[in-house]
């Protein structure tokens, strides 16, 4: 268990699609005994059905989404209650509204070759998001600045552990 003492009330584990974003962030939560929300979940209707015909979604489909996310975090660290959060998070100015400034706040960066994405969602069974969209997504990913970025090239427990690891050190 992480110690008290750690600010932050809320992981946001990021990355493009098949990066392992809901995996970890599952045994992430596990690990330290918080809440785990599926961000995917918080998607407008709308916003599934487009990504499921294909059709990469625009900064103003994902407002209402990153709006859903926020208002989730605000009643996090209003309650005082940990969770980690799955998110895309791909440009910074999401990050940035997301976190609006907030101590409590860390996003834990899944970082992948495309290959690597590639290969995995083409694996992947039962997700809206299909495989021809992950090009638009490298596209729009702009790399965190100040995140814990892991190598998904490893197990999800490898990658759980360096996630730890990195925020006991911080």
């Amino acid at each position: 268990m992480l110690a008290c003492s750690i600010l932050m009330t809320v992981l946001i584990v990021m990355g493009v699609s098949g990066s392992g974003k809901t995996t970890v962030g599952r045994g992430l939560a596990e690990a330290l005994g918080w809440r785990f929300i599926e961000g995917d979940d918080l998607h407008p209707q709308a916003n599934v059905e487009k990504m499921a015909r294909s059709i990469p979604l625009e900064d103003e489909d994902r407002q209402p989404w990153l709006q859903a996310i926020r208002g989730t975090i605000d009643e996090l660290i209003e309650a005082g209650e940990s969770a980690v959060i799955s998110c895309s998070a791909l440009k910074q100015s999401y990050r940035n509204f997301l976190v609006a400034g907030r101590d409590e706040v860390t996003f834990i960066y899944l970082k992948g070759s495309f290959d690597l994405m590639r290969e995995r969602l083409a694996k992947r069974k039962g997700h809206y998001m299909p495989l021809n969209l992950l090009s638009s997504q490298f596209e729009a990913l702009q790399e965190p600045e100040d995140a814990v970025v892991v190598d998904v090239d490893q197990s999800p427990a490898a990658i759980i552990e360096e996630v730890r690891r990195a925020l006991r050190s911080r």
